[in-house]
C-alpha cells in the first residue's frame, strides 16, 4: 500500500502555528507582491474566497469577514515543510517528497495502515502544529483519491482513509469528477466531458 500525505491548507496552517489566535478564523495568504490568493483556510473557503483570485477583487469580502491576510513567507513554509517531511520519513524507508506539502510513503510492510496513518497524523500535529490528511491505497493515483476523501470527510474518516477493497475503489471513482483525477488537467477534462466522460470511473473504463 502507498500513502499520500498532504498538509491541509499548508501556507495558512503555517501562519496559524505562529499565531494561534487565527484558529477558526478565515485566513488567506497572498502571492508575491500581494497579487493573488494562493492559500485559504477552510473558513476562508466557506465565505467564497476563490483560489487564485486577485486580492484587489475581494478587498470588501476581506473587510466584511475580518479575514486575516498574509503576504507569503516562503522561507517559513520551507522550514515547516522540512520539519513535517522529516517526521514522516520515520514512518517508511521509502519516501517521495512530491511537493512542499505532499509526500508519498511506501507502506508495504504495514499490517494496520489505518492505525498507522492516524499515528502519523497525531505525530505531525503534535510536533509541528500542521494538520495533515492521509490517503492510503494500492497505487499513487488511488492514494491521491483516498487523500481527497480523507480531507473532504474528516468527521467520518478521522483524516485518514484507506482504500483497501475493490468496493471502496469503485465507489470512490464513481464519486470523483474526471477533472479531479491526478494528471488530467482542466483542458483535458473539458475534452473528456465533451465525449461523455464525467466521472473517474468513466475514465477508468475507457
Amino acid at each position: 500500500m502507498i500513502a499520500l500525505i498532504d498538509c491541509n491548507n499548508f501556507y495558512a496552517s503555517c501562519e496559524r502555528v505562529f499565531n494561534p489566535s487565527l484558529n477558526d478564523k478565515p485566513v488567506v495568504v497572498l502571492s508575491n507582491n500581494d497579487g493573488c490568493v494562493i492559500a485559504r483556510s477552510n473558513e476562508a473557503k466557506k465565505i467564497g474566497i476563490e483560489m487564485g483570485i486577485p486580492a484587489f477583487k475581494v478587498q470588501e469580502l476581506f473587510r466584511r469577514n475580518n479575514v486575516a491576510v498574509y503576504s507569503a513567507n516562503f522561507a517559513l513554509y520551507g522550514d515547516m515543510s522540512r520539519r513535517v517531511m522529516s517526521i514522516l520519513s520515520g514512518y517508511s524507508p521509502l519516501q517521495e517528497v512530491y511537493s512542499v506539502d505532499e509526500c508519498f510513503l511506501d507502506l508495504a510492510e504495514t499490517a494496520t495502515p489505518k492505525e498507522y496513518g492516524l499515528r502519523m497524523k497525531e505525530h505531525v500535529g503534535r510536533w509541528t502544529g500542521i494538520p495533515i490528511s492521509v490517503g492510503i491505497a494500492p497505487t499513487k493515483a488511488l492514494a491521491k483519491v483516498a487523500n481527497r476523501i480523507a480531507k473532504k470527510y474528516p468527521s467520518q474518516t478521522g483524516g485518514c482513509y484507506v482504500m483497501d477493497t475493490e468496493e471502496k475503489r469503485v465507489k470512490a471513482l464513481r464519486w470523483l469528477s474526471v477533472e479531479d483525477v491526478w494528471g488530467i488537467g482542466r483542458r483535458n477534462a473539458v475534452k473528456l466531458q465533451a465525449a461523455g466522460v464525467f466521472k473517474a470511473v468513466d475514465f477508468a473504463e475507457m
